[in-house]
């Protein structure tokens, strides 16, 4: 088993899912709420994160069979949706693709946001579910399995981690850091979105493109 496969793997969560980007938007969320209440929040959101992409991994490659899509198509629409976001992100946005004003208006009228709109879409959002679908589909042994469930807790834990700091965070970075650290995520989510579609490009057309 190639570690370094399941570094880049963990990295690319980070990138996507952004967790310290996102820290501004957990603290205004969970500003009414105790020390406690925000804590809770932050257990399940994450929680509610590492099942979704615990799902995503068994059932992915069944739902692009269901549907007859190759995996190479996959590639290319997914990491052009990862790519629109990372763009969103290199202007220091969350991105409207994460997030409509509907469900803006709809969190605002919620006591618990932990699922919705935390967990889903801003954390595991389509970024994150197609990245997810991608390699997991490209690397389907039981082993490839086990580690990629290692590397996801591994990911909720880090977040959990992360929101319970949050406002200590938040405080020290500023609004400044935080948009520093999620344009250079943007970057990095810009790179893996572009070796996803070189490589189901060269999926899709293997003579073309030697």
């Amino acid at each position: 088993m190639d570690l370094t496969l399941y570094v880049k793997f963990f990295l690319g969560l980070v990138a996507i899912i952004n967790p310290v980007g996102l820290l501004p938007v957990f603290v205004s969320l969970t500003s009414h709420q105790t020390e406690a209440e925000r804590n809770h929040t932050g257990k399940v959101a994450n929680f509610a994160v590492v099942v979704i992409l615990l799902v995503t991994i068994v059932a992915g490659q069944h739902i692009l069979n269901m549907f007859s899509i190759s995996l190479s198509a996959f590639r290319i629409a997914g990491g052009s949706l990862i790519a629109i976001i990372a763009m969103s992100m290199l202007q220091g946005k969350l991105g409207e693709v994460k997030r409509n004003q509907e469900e803006d208006r709809e969190a605002s009228g919620m006591e618990s946001v932990a699922v919705v709109p935390l967990a889903l879409p801003l954390m595991a959002g389509p970024g994150a579910i197609s990245s997810v679908i991608v390699f997991a589909a490209s690397h389907n042994t039981l082993m490839d399995l086990v580690a990629m469930f290692v590397t996801v807790v591994i990911f909720g834990l880090l977040s959990f981690g992360l929101f319970r700091m949050a406002p200590m965070i938040y405080k020290v970075l500023g609004k400044t850091g935080i948009n520093v650290i999620t344009r250079l995520m943007g970057l990095l989510m810009l790179s893996i979105g572009i070796e996803v579609i070189a490589a189901g490009f060269k999926g899709m057309f293997p003579n073309l493109l030697g």
